[in-house]
């Protein structure tokens, strides 16, 4: 079952340095890049991608505050491919929350903050990377982030041990 999948460095993730090195991970597991970009978001956009949804399940403070961090630095946004890609990435990821992420993911390798810790001092926990949870959520996030000429079709060498 290919997927295709949305994936976004967030600006600490950029500021530290480690775009290459994530995109390596998931290109080392035979997933495969198809779009990518860098900008920066203005608070509009940036509403758009963490939607209402958030504020439901989080609280409109927390929206506000990961509204501010994806805000503040450059974004590489990425759309990846591959078998059960949207399962794939969110295990390479790792767990939301830095502090809970096993070791051997990007959070877990990365970053160790804690949801306490962000909450006492009133920031987004500062976690590198955002990854679609699932299906309905990468559909809109690619289409929000990418044009579909953005978007290119390949074949690399790992899809020949695939068929």
């Amino acid at each position: 079952m290919i997927e295709k999948t949305f994936v976004a460095i967030k600006p600490d993730g950029v500021q530290r340095g480690l775009v290459g090195e994530v995109i390596k991970r998931f290109e080392n597991s035979g997933l495969k890049l198809i779009g990518m970009k860098m900008q920066w978001l203005d608070k509009e956009f940036a509403l758009k991608h963490y939607t209402e949804d958030i504020s439901r399940r989080r609280g409109e403070k927390v929206r506000e505050l990961l509204v501010d961090y994806i805000a503040e630095g450059p974004v590489v946004a990425m759309v990846i491919e591959g078998i059960h890609a949207i399962e794939i990435v969110r295990k390479i990821v790792g767990s939301t929350e830095p502090r809970t992420a096993l070791p051997g993911t990007i959070r877990g390798d990365f970053c160790h903050v804690s949801y306490d810790h962000a909450d006492k001092f009133e920031k987004a926990i500062r976690n590198i990377i955002h990854a679609s949870g699932n299906k309905e959520d990468a559909e809109y996030e690619i289409k929000l982030w990418f044009k579909d000429k953005e978007l290119h079709s390949y074949e690399n060498s790992n899809e020949q041990h695939i068929r």
